[in-house]
């Protein structure tokens, strides 16, 4: 496995300077939140509503300062984060006709900045709207992905979807929520994401989970239920790391937190070390 940072853990600092800090401390990858582009890459970090407004040397820019630091750029997430007018259930078809454009227009960034992997989380754009019931919002979610797949097989990239908690959304809570959309979807560019936090939602123990999903999991973010960083809380992401290791994830896991206390650079620091030290000890 490879180490990997969120970006907007620096967003107290430019996207140059936030990509030092994190191949500074030890990370190998970096995964972008395209709401934090809106602004030169040596300037302030600035929010970004569309990312169709990015221009391409803004692009050209951005993959460069993270290769001149030493990281490749992992992909995107916080996809739908700081827009407006998307939404992934919604039973206005023009708004999902727009959202699978966005898609679109996201896989075009990702590729744009070396990326292959885009996670989709965001439950403010997929959470059920009045008069949709469950299953008519699955329907909603395949017509929605459904357009937006051929752009992201053309590009080589992949669109993992991300379950969440109850507490965040009512819509695809679960790993089997999230496999059941990619086996009716049935294209070889969506696969699943797990993330640690998420994970402890479940009824299913952690182990059960990865062992039955690992086939389709394509990318891991490590945090704790309390929303620092991995081994900060009493989540045993340890044991969550040793079962993708023993089922045979080789891939990303990128450290997302929530909570930046006492500090973004210590949040990164301890939660890398910990990483390391579960490998040291021989878990992974």
């Amino acid at each position: 496995m490879r180490y990997a940072i969120c970006n907007e853990t620096f967003q107290d600092r430019s996207l140059t300077a936030g990509f030092e800090s994190a191949a500074g401390i030890g990370y190998e990858g970096i995964e972008i939140a395209p709401f934090t582009l809106g602004g030169p890459v040596d300037g302030p970090i600035a929010h970004c509503a569309d990312v169709t407004t990015i221009p391409a040397e803004r692009r050209t820019a951005i993959a460069q300062a993270a290769a001149a630091a030493g990281l490749d750029v992992v992909g995107l997430h916080w996809l739908f984060a700081g827009t407006e007018g998307f939404h992934l259930t919604s039973p206005d078809s023009a708004v999902r006709e727009r959202t699978a454009g966005y898609l679109e227009a996201l896989a075009e960034l990702c590729a744009d900045l070396g990326g292959s992997v885009l996670v989709l989380g965001s439950p403010q754009q997929r959470r059920l709207l009045g008069g949709v019931d469950l299953a008519t919002a699955n329907d909603y979610a395949i017509e929605v992905l459904g357009r937006a797949m051929p752009r992201f097989e053309k590009l080589g990239l992949t669109l993992a979807l991300e379950p969440l908690g109850p507490e965040e959304v009512d819509f695809m809570n679960t790993a089997d929520d999230a496999a059941r959309l990619i086996e009716r979807l049935g294209s070889d560019a969506c696969r699943l994401h797990l993330d640690m936090k998420a994970m402890s939602t479940e009824a299913t123990p952690v182990d059960a989970i990865i062992g039955r999903h690992i086939g389709v999991a394509a990318h891991v973010h490590a945090n704790d239920p309390n929303r620092l960083g991995p081994g900060m809380g009493d989540f045993d992401f340890a044991a969550a790391l040793a079962s993708l290791s023993s089922a045979g994830y080789d891939g990303w896991v990128s450290v997302e937190v929530f909570r930046y206390e006492p500090s973004p650079d210590e949040i990164a620091t301890v939660s890398l070390r910990n990483l390391r030290e579960a490998t040291t000890a021989g878990i992974l």
